[in-house]
């Protein structure tokens, strides 16, 4: 059973019904405990820092999902679910995060001068490249195309967490894998067959906490 946290997140549905379509075992939840009993989490995202943390100490979801990581469940997040991740994020000046990934989340760019002719939020589809060979890109091809809607990308302390990067006016960090950790800066779930098949691979990583040897736990 795959969790999928929810503390309010625009894109939960959208994220459910893709892990769905694909037949996997869904539960959508907001109690601690039960995400604290996972075999394999998902953390969706969209809008502010601020507001997502603030969900999540409200919920009391912020000391679960720690408690999950270090005990080494599987994890994927998710635009803001990855932002979430990191220390911190400029975002309003700066605001604390889980800080489960050494780093912080800053603006694509500072200002409009900055931006020259490209558009923040950065919309629309974008190339992914491959920085390492990881399992969850199994079957996507380099360079492959995923949908991105964003105005803050991540910037962690240790450049090999980086598993992806895109190019929009420089070159970001798309993809962070931090042993069971991984988080997306794009939206698999908006992302067409590839999409789902990222999905489809986080799933597969995680199978030996989903299936034990010997039966569910």
């Amino acid at each position: 059973m795959v969790v999928v946290v929810d503390y309010g997140a625009g894109n939960l549905r959208s994220v459910e019904k893709a892990l769905r379509s694909r037949g996997h075992a869904v539960q959508v939840t907001q109690d601690p405990e039960v995400v604290r009993r996972a075999e394999a989490l998902v953390l969706p995202g969209v809008g502010a820092a601020a507001d997502t943390m603030r969900a999540l100490d409200r919920l009391g979801l912020t000391e679960a999902l720690r408690e999950c990581v270090r005990d080494g469940r599987p994890f994927l997040g998710v635009c803001m679910g990855l932002q979430a991740l990191l220390s911190g994020s400029e975002e309003g000046g700066w605001q604390p995060c889980l800080d489960i990934i050494p780093g912080r989340v800053r603006r694509l760019f500072d200002s409009p001068a900055a931006a020259g002719d490209l558009k923040v939020p950065h919309m629309g589809w974008n190339r992914v490249h491959h920085v390492q060979a990881h399992a969850i890109f199994d079957g996507i091809p380099d360079d492959s195309y995923f949908y991105f809607v964003h105005s803050y990308f991540v910037a962690p302390d240790d450049p090999r967490v980086v598993a992806a990067t895109t190019d929009y006016g420089f070159t970001f960090p798309c993809v962070l894998i931090q042993e069971n950790v991984i988080g997306t800066q794009f939206h698999p779930e908006k992302s067409s067959d590839l999409g789902l098949r990222l999905y489809d691979n986080f799933v597969r990583l995680s199978a030996p906490r989903l299936h034990p040897a010997g039966g569910r736990r």
